[in-house]
């Protein structure tokens, strides 16, 4: 349920909204320090640690890939600018001492807001790290005033490295999720458990209303589901949709879209183990993407064994090549985003047609579905570590054993 400012605040024009936001709270939230402090104690990993989110994740693997490399670790719950019930458990972390370097997972238009909210000890005396998520080749011009209050930026993906750039000359790196450290364990959970038909290939498609529903497109990955299958009842279709409620509208339409007997929605709000385990359930897991900044789900599903089809473009060509996963053929469009959080850019259009050849193939061929699965999980075991980490709080100055 949302709260009755919440819903004042969801009235407004969305570019208001954003416009408030990263200009009004940047002239009240303090500065921070105009010179690094040297770095000392440990590594204090902020963000949305109760909030099922792609970036709450990145904060957790993060927090938890500094923990197993032997560096202390606070971690901070920094809640949605405009609150939200906790869907996690959350931290009970103090507030970390001076010196302990801040590597803060809240981008640049909420980040002023974030220090507003928090205790100034926060951010006084310590080396802030923006850890940024964007998904398109230029970074818009409002995240210039979010940049004021880091000193560096840790990029998931060479994708997003090369678009923050230009706000942090010299000071971006890529640091991408240390998965292979902290792989996803699924539950004791099997295909009944989730209702399940034991006996059909099941393509996975997951992704979150609360980010864009256009660059997700959900809409391309059923189009070409239906394209390869039609109605076979031996083809499922499992579409895990998370925060429906926050754009109604959006849901409607793939609702309409996905109304066939071989298509299937779900929407609970699963444990981490849990929602795991429904991958794991799983035979292919399909992402036709407009542009990613790094692709958790189907990094966390090729960890799993599971064959990925996904378009051939921005931040998922760190983990995936032609040898690894199935990738789509593209165009590059102008960007079209009802929400109008992605504009002024280009991002791809997937080719439904050929994205439907490939469902087809790996459905059809269960040596070729799990020869592919094989060499994904090979490669992002040796690709997704925790090495870029651990080199880069060794550049801080914080002992990493090695």
């Amino acid at each position: 349920m949302l709260s009755l400012p919440h819903k004042a605040w969801r009235l407004l024009p969305p570019t208001l909204r954003r416009a408030i936001l990263a200009q009004g709270t940047a002239l009240l939230a303090p500065r921070s320090d105009r010179i690094p402090p040297p770095a000392a104690h440990g590594l204090a990993v902020a963000g949305e640690f109760s909030r099922t989110s792609g970036i709450g994740e990145s904060a957790r693997l993060m927090a938890a890939a500094a923990r197993r490399l032997g560096t202390e670790v606070w971690r901070v719950d920094i809640a949605p600018p405009v609150g939200t019930a906790a869907e996690l458990p959350t931290p009970d972390d103090a507030i970390p001492p001076p010196g302990a370097p801040l590597a803060i997972h809240i981008n640049p238009p909420q980040l002023a807001l974030a220090f507003l909210r928090e205790p100034r000890a926060l951010q006084r005396g310590r080396r802030i790290i923006g850890c940024w998520y964007w998904e398109l080749p230029v970074a818009p011009p409002d995240w210039r005033i979010g940049a004021r209050f880091v000193h560096d930026v840790w990029a998931p993906s060479w994708f997003t490295a090369d678009a923050l750039e230009p706000l942090k000359p010299g000071r971006v790196r890529v640091v991408p999720p240390p998965l292979a450290d902290a792989p996803p364990v699924p539950a004791h959970a099997d295909r009944a458990a989730f209702g399940l038909p034991a006996d059909a290939v099941i393509t996975f498609v997951s992704f979150n209303l609360a980010s864009s529903f256009a660059r997700k497109n959900p809409l391309g990955a059923i189009a070409a589901f239906k394209e390869a299958f039609g109605n076979r009842p031996d083809r499922i279709l499992l579409l895990k949709i998370g925060h429906p409620d926050h754009a109604p509208g959006d849901f409607e339409r793939i609702k309409q879209a996905a109304d066939a007997p071989n298509i299937r929605i779900e929407t609970r709000s699963l444990p981490t183990a849990e929602s795991h385990a429904l991958t794991a359930c799983c035979d292919i897991v399909l992402s036709l993407h407009r542009s990613e900044g790094f692709g958790l789900v189907p990094a966390e599903a090729m960890f799993l064994g599971k064959a990925a089809i996904a378009t051939g473009w921005s931040g998922n060509m760190d983990f995936m090549s032609a040898d690894t996963a199935a990738l789509v053929g593209y165009k590059l469009i102008p960007v079209e985003d009802d929400r109008m959080v992605y504009r002024n850019s280009v991002w791809a259009d997937p080719d439904i047609r050929e994205a439907a050849q490939q469902l087809r193939r790996l459905a059809d061929d269960a040596d070729a579905r799990l020869g592919l699965g094989a060499r994904g999980q090979a490669h992002v075991r040796r690709v997704l570590t925790s090495a870029p980490l651990a080199a880069a709080l060794r550049d801080l100055g914080l002992h990493v054993p090695r």
